[in-house]
């Protein structure tokens, strides 16, 4: 499908969206990254002189170049919106648990550690030869041997829950995020409009069916300018919270870190030892007893 045809689209698909639930009820959901980035344009071009916000959420745990990239625009643009939590990473963590493996693993984990039960609807999950099963070698997670406090519990309290007051406060509903199908894992499923059990829209995902091409194209046709952590010597794919041990390639990004933001992987194993150690003695996702040197 020609380039132009699809931006076409994706642009007439914002515009009636947003005509048919009311501009004024929307928000971006930026986040620094690529998508919220090339969503952040394709507004603009949908809706020029729109007055939407662009709400990013400095968790504490964002690469500090995203965090300049941010603050960059919001020195043009008075439209971005700039929150924290209302707690710290680390006393979160500690007390609602850790992430480890995948949102899904977690919350199975998570809800096992407070009940000592396995409910039957996740019974599939760690029954080995079933398609979507729990690792192997992650299975002792569902019994005592566990003494790591699991959950996926760390973005609802980080993310979800500031941006949510947000919105009560300023009677927003809709969520614009850069959500791709393209790039895997539960997003598949996801579709362009998400509404709640009462039928009210809440998040609108005009990127959905884009692809990994089509973006590029967009970005480069445009010149659409992002973080520098997406051109050399850096190169990132994609950027989220630093260290986070759901990241597939998370030995990779800490590698890239070691070397060009030391001090940022020096916090990334502050803030995520107890994972990181238990990755390390498992050799899962990072080296096996990785010798690292610290100050």
């Amino acid at each position: 499908m020609d380039n132009e045809f699809i931006l076409f689209d994706r642009l007439e698909v914002i515009r009636k969206t947003l005509e048919e639930y009311g501009e004024e009820n929307f928000y971006i959901s930026f986040s620094g990254g690529k998508d919220s980035t090339v969503v952040h344009h394709l507004v603009d071009m949908a809706i020029p002189k729109n007055k939407i916000p662009r709400v990013f959420i400095n968790t504490g745990i964002e690469y500090n170049e995203i965090v300049k990239f941010v603050k960059s625009i919001a020195e043009q643009d008075d439209r971005v919106v700039m929150l924290k939590p209302s707690q710290p990473i680390k006393p979160t963590l500690e007390k609602y648990g850790y992430p480890f493996k995948s949102k899904d693993h977690a919350k199975k984990v998570w809800y096992y550690q407070q009940h000592g039960i396995i409910p039957d609807y996740y019974t599939s999950y760690i029954t080995k030869g079933s398609k979507f099963h729990c690792p192997d070698i992650l299975q002792y997670q569902f019994t005592n041997e566990c003494n790591l406090k699991i959950s996926h519990w760390c973005c609802q309290e980080l993310k979800k829950k500031p941006v949510k007051k947000w919105q009560k406060d300023n009677k927003k509903q809709i969520a614009i995020t850069g959500l791709r199908a393209a790039e895997g894992g539960n997003r598949i499923n996801s579709r362009c409009i998400l509404s709640d059990k009462k039928g009210h829209v809440k998040q609108f995902n005009p990127l959905i069916k884009v692809t990994d091409e089509w973006e590029e194209w967009f970005i480069k046709q445009y010149k659409i300018k992002l973080a520098s952590l997406y051109y050399s010597p850096y190169n990132f794919k994609r950027t989220g919270c630093k260290g986070c041990p759901f990241r597939l390639e998370l030995q990779d990004q800490l590698e890239i870190m070691e070397r060009y933001f030391p001090a940022e992987r020096k916090q990334c194993e502050y803030i995520w030892r107890p994972v990181y150690e238990e990755y390390r003695r498992l050799g899962y996702r990072l080296k096996k007893d990785e010798q690292l040197k610290l100050l």
